[in-house]
């Protein structure tokens, strides 16, 4: 159920804690594409292999190159798959912008990784379920987004202000789909959750 807006963006979910941008401020989708386009990731940018770093530095600890990984919005530079194809995984590739494909449906992943895709997400629960549908049992979803902590003030924090992002989440949101979908948060903090299957 949602509130009142919080400001003239946003609603709040009083059953899942999320921040909800009035679909009537969404983007088209030539301005949303635009607006993933002009992100320049550089997969040989040092800065941006650190930023991604904890989502790759965990699939390289956990898992092996014979098993099965999905880069769910890859967006234009996949710079995780690209550093764990340099060590012979597996990794498929699926944006609806970039890696249109969906082919990757056809495939059941020992991991799915989205780093910076959730916030975008204009049907979560519809995405959560489809992504859970794919992975194995005991597989693991690694999230990276930026949870909202309540530090700030929600109307001045730079997250929400960036059109692109519909759906923001808190650690309230990620314990309520947790419960919902019977997974375990294997880890937590602000920009970073694993949820295992």
């Amino acid at each position: 159920m949602l509130e009142h807006p919080i400001d003239a963006f946003y609603f709040h979910c009083q059953t899942c804690d999320a921040y909800v941008k009035d679909n009537a401020f969404y983007l088209d989708e030539h301005l949303e594409k635009t607006r993933y386009e002009a992100h320049h990731n550089d997969v040989n940018d040092a800065d941006y292999q650190k930023f991604t770093s904890p989502i790759t530095n965990y699939i390289l600890e956990k898992y092996s190159p014979n098993q099965l990984g999905l880069d769910f919005g890859c967006g234009t530079g996949p710079v995780i798959t690209k550093q764990l194809q340099k060590q012979d995984f597996q990794v498929k590739l699926y944006d609806p912008f970039f890696y249109p494909d969906e082919s990757y449906l056809d495939f059941q992943y020992d991991y799915i990784f989205s780093c910076e895709v959730f916030e975008h997400f204009y049907q979560p629960k519809k995405e959560i379920e489809k992504l859970l549908g794919i992975l194995k049992t005991s597989g693991r979803l690694l999230i990276m987004t930026h949870q909202y902590d309540g530090v700030i003030a929600f109307t001045k924090w730079y997250y929400r202000k960036d059109p692109t992002h519909v759906f923001i989440y808190t650690s309230k949101t990620f314990a309520y789909i947790a419960s919902k979908y019977q997974l375990t948060i294997e880890f937590q903090n602000n920009r970073f959750i694993i949820l295992q299957k």
